[in-house]
């Protein structure tokens, strides 16, 4: 979808300024968030597609203002509502007040290391070989969906080259949304700089991004 996280190429946000010796974390309430964040996606009641689509639906105003752990914490009260674990009182008033949804798995102390060590891949098999090739050009698609895509609006309706062929992966799209894996393969398609910004930009640069195959055309 078209939204405030999608800010490649936009104007007056100002410079990227990383912070020296930057802190994993800047607040106590911080690790916390992540925690509980984790904690509750070992439920099992959303995919990682569902939460970052969560993230991205926030109000313009509310996500250009929250920090980013607190875009989080947003997000993952709209996922704990909508899968009936808590509702809208209970968060004003701050304690539990009904017997909500009991989860699938609950993540104990124990069970941390190796929950996180063991991950989330989503590499999955499909049927039939690769549509596009290394070294082929390939356009992307000019869409605007109003539903979750991992295609930056920046990079739509560019034409690129085919780097690599990355293997094949759950397509976030439909998964998002409860449409199923429906794994595609996924390229590495690079940009140079005059396709991506336009006329005067700096030709030695390249913008590289992952996209799936549904997001692409033949030139």
């Amino acid at each position: 979808m078209n939204g405030p996280h999608d800010l490649g190429g936009f104007h007056g946000f100002g410079p990227v300024a990383p912070e020296k010796d930057e802190p994993i974390f800047h607040a106590e309430w911080e690790k916390r968030a992540l925690g509980v964040t984790l904690s509750c996606g070992a439920f099992g009641a959303w995919t990682i597609d569902e939460s970052r689509h969560a993230r991205e639906s926030l109000q313009p105003a509310v996500y250009l203002s929250a920090s980013y752990y607190e875009i989080w914490t947003r997000a993952l009260e709209t996922l704990l509502k909508r899968h009936g674990f808590l509702t809208q009182a209970e968060l004003d008033a701050g304690h539990s007040l009904e017997h909500g949804r009991e989860p699938k798995r609950v993540l104990k102390a124990e069970m941390v290391a190796s929950v996180l060590a063991k991950g989330g891949p989503c590499d999955r098999p499909v049927d039939g070989p690769p549509r596009f090739a290394v070294g082929e050009k390939v356009r992307t698609r000019n869409f605007n969906p109003e539903t979750h895509t991992r295609l930056p609006r920046y990079a739509r309706a560019k034409t690129g080259t085919v780097e690599a062929v990355q293997g094949s992966y759950v397509f976030p799209d439909d998964n998002a949304h409860g449409k199923g894996e429906n794994p595609q393969w996924v390229y590495t398609v690079v940009f140079d700089g005059p396709e991506i910004w336009g006329e005067g930009a700096d030709p030695s640069l390249t913008v590289s991004i992952d996209a799936w195959e549904s997001y692409l055309e033949r030139v």
